[in-house]
């Protein structure tokens, strides 16, 4: 066990190669198991409470479905969410260990580090652009408690004024510090963030109820409606747009299971946190959105304008930090911690979780997420080469771990590089998960781009299950024994 009392204890794994073994990708002791309940469910709060999540489960009510057919729609998507989360968990939980290492199980000691980079190149993309809008927040609050900032806004350094990169770079500041104090830190950071974002949710809700009446409230936002077969498939697609929505966490959930306290607590604080607490959280959306379309004249699909409009300064303050608090939640959670283990798998014995963290602040800033976010084409690109990869590597490792491996591993063989190990493949790499994963992910992203380009019909975040289950099915069918002929006897 690790004896050092700043550091989870891990358990020591004798004769670890060093390119594979660091403190921080070792398995976790039970007794650094200290995720409750209650923290998985806070995690999965900070990941939800955000503005972008407020955003995202508010459009859905704009699909012109009735009100009874969107919660219908997310209670299947968020099962489908919660049941594939306890899934891709349950060997992080087993065993304690990061993302990275599990998918040494299913593409070898050293292809994992291809899964790794996919998975952090993502993260550290929208690291950056969630740091980068909760900067803007970070801008109103400070032009509301001194207006004359304002005379900083109006020139250009590389895409942002003066007052665009200080309120950037505090940002980027400010999360560095609690990143860097470590995943206990972190923890208690996200125990807060989740629970105060709910705070100010349910005061918005009572204020627009207070302003419109609970007569008027109404779960249908949009003025157009479908009916029979068109709204069947657009209730299937709300669904598989939850469950895109979730697709990053879907591969790197187990850098949190790792440390719950068992599975049993993994399962509840999942299902606390994803079912429970999304339709909850969706429902005070709409209220809130519903109301803003009486109250302002308008659908805000944006909580910190919400707050703004209500033009009190105070109101603007307390809306203005709490959302800033909720979007950090979910970059720590969501585009944070994934890169840190995946940048420290590349070097185990040169880069531990910190020196990763810090990495992954220094590229976010290097990708000008300001530049980014203002291309819609440069986001289409983005989302539909790299995303649509994220689906395939989510097939192969479930399909892998239940179906190849029957759930049964050798821990020491995720750390050594001896061509008798188990995941040692071919030089460190398995063939055929990376077959699988070239073959399906070119489907993926194929359709996705053809798609989104309008040469084909736009399969949209379909792409995510079609890239998933054939993967799956592909890896499979390629790990199957192969059967051996039959000797037969020459006659003589």
């Amino acid at each position: 066990m690790s004896g050092n009392a700043n550091e989870v204890p891990v358990v020591v794994i004798t004769g670890a190669h060093p390119k594979l073994y660091n403190h921080d990708l070792a398995p976790v002791a039970p007794e650094g198991r200290t995720w409750g309940t209650f923290s998985l469910f806070a995690m999965w709060m900070s990941d939800v409470h955000s503005v972008g999540g407020y955003t995202f489960a508010a459009s859905l009510f704009f699909l012109g479905l009735a009100g009874w057919q969107v919660l219908l729609s997310m209670i299947v998507g968020i099962a489908v969410v919660n049941y594939l989360m306890n899934l891709i968990g349950r060997p992080s939980q087993k065993y304690g260990i990061p993302y990275p290492v599990v998918a040494r199980m299913s593409f070898g000691v050293m292809g994992a580090n291809l899964a790794a980079m996919v998975r952090g190149i993502v993260g550290i993309v929208w690291y950056g652009v969630q740091t980068y809008f909760a900067s803007k927040a970070v801008q109103v609050l400070v032009l509301t408690v001194a207006p004359s900032a304002a005379s900083y806004g109006h020139n250009d350094i590389a895409g942002l004024s003066t007052l665009g990169w200080g309120c950037f770079l505090f940002m980027w500041f400010f999360q560095l510090v609690i990143f860097l104090s470590g995943m206990e830190t972190i923890r208690k950071f996200i125990d807060f963030c989740g629970p105060v974002v709910y705070l100010v949710m349910f005061t918005l809700a009572g204020w627009m109820i207070y302003k419109t009446g609970l007569a008027s409230f109404s779960m249908q936002l949009s003025e157009k409606t479908f009916t029979g077969l068109e709204s069947v498939g657009l209730q299937a697609n709300a669904a598989m747009l939850i469950v895109a929505y979730f697709a990053a966490l879907l591969l790197n959930f187990g850098d949190f299971a790792r440390f719950t306290e068992s599975e049993r607590t993994m399962k509840l604080g999942n299902f606390w946190g994803l079912p429970v607490n999304f339709i909850v959280f969706s429902i005070i959306t709409v209220i809130v959105t519903g109301g803003s379309m009486k109250v302002f004249g308008e659908a805000i699909m944006d909580p910190v304008l919400i707050v703004d409009r209500i033009n009190n300064p105070l109101v603007s303050i307390i809306g203005s930090i709490t959302f800033i608090v909720a979007t950090m939640g979910i970059n720590i959670v969501a585009n944070f911690v994934s890169p840190a283990y995946d940048i420290a798998n590349l070097a185990p014995d040169k880069i531990n979780f910190r020196l990763g963290g810090l990495i992954t602040s220094i590229l976010s800033v290097l990708v000008c997420p300001w530049l980014f976010v203002s291309s819609p084409h440069a986001i289409t690109l983005f989302v539909s080469i790299f995303g649509a990869v994220l689906g395939p590597m989510f097939g192969i490792m479930v399909a892998d771990y239940y179906v190849v491996k029957r759930q049964t591993i050798k821990v020491e063989d995720l750390y050594t590089l001896s061509p008798t190990g188990s995941l040692y493949f071919d030089g460190g790499w398995n063939r055929k998960a990376l077959l699988a994963l070239a073959v399906s992910g070119t489907l993926s992203i194929g359709l996705s781009l053809l798609g989104a380009f309008g040469i084909i019909f736009n399969v949209g975040d379909w792409g995510w299950l079609i890239g998933s289950a054939s993967a799956a099915l592909l890896y499979v069918a390629l790990s199957q024994p192969a059967k051996q002929a039959a000797s037969i006897p020459a006659r003589i």
